[in-house]
């Protein structure tokens, strides 16, 4: 099936979205990890955009650059120094993303965690920093974690107004998006905090939102609650096509981990990333993310 089909079934979907009609989505075809995209492909993947109504020329011009202060700390690739601790493992594991869409489709991913504090925010963010490393990759990364929200801060950028702000209809889906140092990466902050989550997350307005944005972008990654203390994360895991679990080396209890995987359909879960492990272990795998996310295809 060719690009352009694709593209005319976008705008099918969308009409029939409109409608109150479901209809399966249709995704780009994979491509091979680490290989630039090609002038045609671009081309086509802007005529796609149109399906939506949104334009990346329109994108550009909502959300103008701005200036971030990341965390020197945990955010691994925003500067020059291409050797630090995690770096290659983050490649490794773009690679291994890459890999498993081969087999499936996969643009929006979730992930998360079994409990607070084991790096979710962490791997969600670097991961939306290696993906555009890749000539012309686009990439948008969502704080949905609405209760606790963080990840501005590992950024260095304001909250909000951001996805709960949309959420209650408060603005459109560009209001909130934001354009940081490195070309190509956008964020959506959680905006302010809500106790009313999951109401708000089951609404039927993210998944308006990822529809309309998703012809956008090369990859979708969103970062929401701890599976086991709030139900947040299984409402945002029907909306994604891949699921990567965050468990923390000798942090994490085994019995957590495990109720967290049963939380999701295994046709979702596409591995397990192992966080905060030793650099002596780091040293004596050259492939340390090659074995901690393993596919369950």
């Amino acid at each position: 099936m060719s690009r352009i089909h694709d593209a005319l079934k976008r705008a099918e979907q969308e009409r029939a979205t409109s409608m109150g009609t479901h209809v399966e989505p249709v995704l780009e075809q994979p491509e091979a990890p680490q290989i630039a995209m090609p002038p045609l492909q671009q081309s086509t993947r802007e005529s796609a955009m149109t399906a939506s109504g949104l334009t990346y020329e329109t994108l550009l011009a909502r959300c103008p650059q701005t200036s971030w202060a990341p965390d020197p700390r945990t955010m691994l690739f925003f500067q020059d120094d291409e050797t630090r601790l995690g770096t290659e493992e983050f490649r490794t594991l773009r690679t291994r993303l890459y890999q498993i869409r081969e087999k499936m489709p996969l643009k929006r991913l979730l992930v998360t965690s079994a409990l607070p504090k084991e790096g979710k925010s962490f791997v969600a963010a670097n991961l939306g920093q290696v993906l555009v490393r890749q000539h012309g990759r686009r990439a948008l990364v969502i704080d949905a974690d609405l209760r606790n929200p963080g990840m501005h801060r590992h950024l260095g950028t304001k909250q909000t107004p951001g996805l709960s702000e949309y959420l209650l209809g408060e603005n459109d889906e560009l209001a909130g998006l934001q354009r940081g140092p490195m070309e190509n990466l956008f964020f959506l902050p959680a905006g302010r905090a809500a106790a009313s989550a999951p109401e708000l997350l089951a609404n039927g307005r993210l998944k308006l939102l990822l529809q309309r944005l998703e012809p956008l972008f090369d990859w979708i990654i969103l970062d929401s609650s701890p599976v086991i203390l709030v139900s947040d994360s299984t409402l945002v895991a029907h909306l994604c096509d891949g699921i990567l679990m965050v468990v923390r080396s000798n942090v994490t209890p085994a019995d957590m981990a495990r109720r967290a995987r049963a939380e999701f359909p295994d046709k979702l879960l596409l591995g397990v990333v192992l966080n905060g492990a030793s650099p002596d272990k780091l040293a004596q795998s050259k492939y340390y993310y090659g074995e901690a996310v393993s596919s369950q295809a």
